[in-house]
């Protein structure tokens, strides 16, 4: 059960990410990264799955053991300061929301080269022929989806079990993101990075959407939940992008260019085609679910 002290440690950490956002040099997720890179180089020469899985045994496991056993030894006020710390390196909210503008502004100026390149730096997909729509459908995506990964099951796994699970969460959401591709080099040896970042969103990538639908159109979110989410690939970004695009009152998904070819996607939500307001208002849906959920921890804390 979460306690009013690790609420304070979660409410601070929140708040360091608003004041401050990510740290721009020496940040711990990009260290992370390289070794996950230098990892799979080294393992991933067969691209089984049983490579795949030691990979993420050696690159998670010691570093979730290590947060938590220092927990442990630290005394009370220093183990309080380092779960604050460490869920503000954790999350990503101030700077899904900075992403998010870089698009919307010059989208809304009406330069098309400079949005495309600052889209390009939110999704995978190739974005050097997209138009305004494309565009806007594809940072408006970036920002419902991104808002359940890099906030709220974070926030979620830090509620449940501190910072060794948001670590955890995190982590495992990152080596998805490097290695869940169903290419010849990352079928197999993604594997079970996918399927335990799967295991690991479910729960909260649910909240999340019953949180988009709360914090918008609240039956328009819940329409679209019901008869468009089992058509996406992903279990967990289905429902978050169908009920944010229903809340929203946009049309998502689609076909789009990715790097390896066209990509057909299920149409998601309802009303307007995607545009810069369309981002704004992404944005605000996050802003609002995450006081939502601000709220509701205090009372569990309480």
């Amino acid at each position: 059960m979460l306690s009013f002290s690790l609420f304070c440690a979660l409410l601070v950490g929140v708040m360091l990410d608003r004041w401050l956002g990510e740290p721009r040099r020496w940040h711990p997720l990009v260290g992370f990264g390289r070794l996950a890179m230098a990892v799979e180089q080294r393992l991933n020469r067969q691209g089984g799955v049983a490579a795949g899985a030691l990979a993420v045994v050696i690159t998670v496991l010691p570093w979730v053991l290590a947060v938590a056993l220092l927990l442990q030894l630290l005394p009370g006020w220093a183990g309080w300061g380092l779960q604050a710390l460490g869920l503000w390196l954790v999350i990503g909210g101030r700077s899904l929301e900075e992403h998010g503008r870089a698009v919307m502004v010059p989208l809304h100026s009406g330069d098309l080269p400079a949005a495309r390149e600052q889209v390009g730096r939110m999704v995978s997909r190739d974005t050097a022929d997209l138009d305004s729509d494309g565009v806007a459908r594809a940072a408006t995506e970036s920002v419902l989806e991104n808002g359940a990964d890099a906030l709220f099951a974070s926030l979620f796994w830090f509620a449940l079990a501190g910072l060794p699970g948001a670590l955890l969460h995190r982590l495992v959401n990152t080596l998805d993101a490097m290695w869940g591709y169903r290419t010849d080099r990352f079928e197999q040896f993604g594997k079970v990075a996918a399927r335990l970042d799967d295991l690991l969103g479910w729960a909260p990538a649910r909240l999340t959407a019953i949180s988009y639908a709360l914090c918008g159109r609240f039956a328009a979110g819940l329409r679209c939940w019901q008869q468009q989410a089992k058509a996406c690939d992903s279990p967990n970004a289905g429902p978050v992008m169908a009920v944010g695009a229903g809340s929203l009152g946009v049309l998502l998904g689609g076909g789009a260019p990715y790097h390896g070819g066209w990509k057909d996607k299920p149409w998601l939500g309802e009303g307007k085609v995607a545009s810069a307001d369309s981002i704004a208002a992404a944005i605000a849906l996050v802003q609002r679910s995450l006081a939502l959920w601000l709220l509701l921890l205090l009372g569990a804390g309480l």
